[in-house]
This record gives structure tokens, C-alpha cells and sequence, in this order.
């Protein structure tokens, strides 16, 4: 008789887990149909979503046009940019997103950025997306690079760099590091 209810309520915990699992998919690459700006992506998305049209027309043209900042590139190389989660909010109806997201994806391209550690979220004109990524991250402006590092936010590039160069923002923001996080996260536990 044990085994039975054993097994019962074995079996009821995977079903209500599996429910919960599959409430909490994210539909990815997303595109709506709006009646003032045309498609437009929305939510979670890949990068290669960028190169199909209409999205291609300014993203493949900024990408192959924006020359590196080669200095910068190696810092990021030396800072090991690739140990950090970089999340992305852009709007595909914004030309200030137009400029700065291909011109980040081309700086993750040269530093072998993993795609694992990439976010990309795109929004409405009311800056927000299906998921209310937007409101957990505190996101008024696109585009809105964040940078993060164990769960903690490291810095974040907003609207534009304010160096004229991602590149040299993300210097700077690393530069910040400085290994705060792990001496915050062991602050923490003690």
C-alpha cells in the first residue's frame, strides 16, 4: 500500500512539475505586424533573426561598416569579456538600436562572445516585451546594454555609449569590476 501511494504521489509531483515547466517557456524570435512600423520583433530573440528582412536592411549595412576600436578589443580580450552576461533591450523601430546593436554584435563576433551568455530582448514602442523583462531590469530607453556578472549587475550603456565607442564603454565598465561582485557575494555569506 505504501508503494502505491509512493508511486501516486511521485507521479503527481512530475505532472505539476512538467505543468510549471511549460508555463514558463519563452517563445523565441518572435515578429508582430503593427500598423505604423510594419513587423517588428518582439520578446526574446536570436541573434541570427537580425539578418532576415526587413531587420537585415540596417543590420547587416551598420555591422559590416562599423570599424573596431582595435585598442579596446584587446582590453575587453584581457578584462575576459566572455565571463560576463551581457543582456540586450532594443527596439527594431529605433535608429539609435539601428547604430549600437550590430555594431555590439560585431564586437562579440571578434572577441568569440558565447551566445550562451547573450540575452536579446526587443520591444514595443511602450519599451516593453511579453515577458516584463523590461520592469526587472528597470529599462526606460533602447538600446540598454547591461552587463552582468554572477547575477549582479555590473554596469549598463544606455541609449548610446558615452564614450562614442561600445567598445570603450565596456572597458570602462569592467574596469568598475574590479572583482566587487565575489568580495560582495562573500560579504554576504559571512
Amino acid at each position: 500500500m505504501k508503494k502505491i501511494i509512493t508511486r501516486i504521489v511521485a507521479v503527481s509531483v512530475l505532472a505539476i512539475a512538467s505543468q510549471q515547466l511549460a508555463a514558463q517557456k519563452v517563445v523565441v524570435n518572435r515578429e508582430v505586424e503593427t500598423t505604423n512600423d510594419g513587423k517588428m520583433l518582439l520578446g526574446h530573440q536570436l541573434k541570427d533573426q537580425f539578418t532576415k528582412e526587413p531587420y537585415a536592411d540596417w543590420y547587416v549595412k551598420e555591422f559590416n561598416e562599423y570599424a573596431l576600436d582595435q585598442k579596446a578589443i584587446t582590453e575587453l580580450k584581457k578584462s575576459k569579456l566572455n565571463s560576463y552576461n551581457i543582456i540586450v533591450f532594443l527596439g527594431t523601430w529605433c535608429e539609435d538600436s539601428h547604430r549600437d546593436f550590430p555594431r555590439l554584435m560585431k564586437i562579440l563576433d571578434e572577441l568569440k562572445y558565447p551566445d550562451t551568455r547573450l540575452t536579446i530582448i526587443a520591444v514595443n514602442r511602450k519599451k516593453e516585451s511579453p515577458t516584463g523583462d523590461e520592469v526587472k531590469y528597470n529599462v526606460h530607453k533602447v538600446p540598454t546594454i547591461i552587463v552582468e556578472k554572477y547575477g549582479k549587475e555590473i554596469g549598463r550603456i544606455i541609449e548610446m555609449p558615452t564614450t562614442g565607442y561600445i567598445e570603450r564603454d565596456l572597458v570602462e565598465i569592467l574596469g568598475k569590476d574590479d572583482r566587487s561582485v565575489i568580495k560582495e557575494i562573500f560579504k554576504k555569506e559571512n
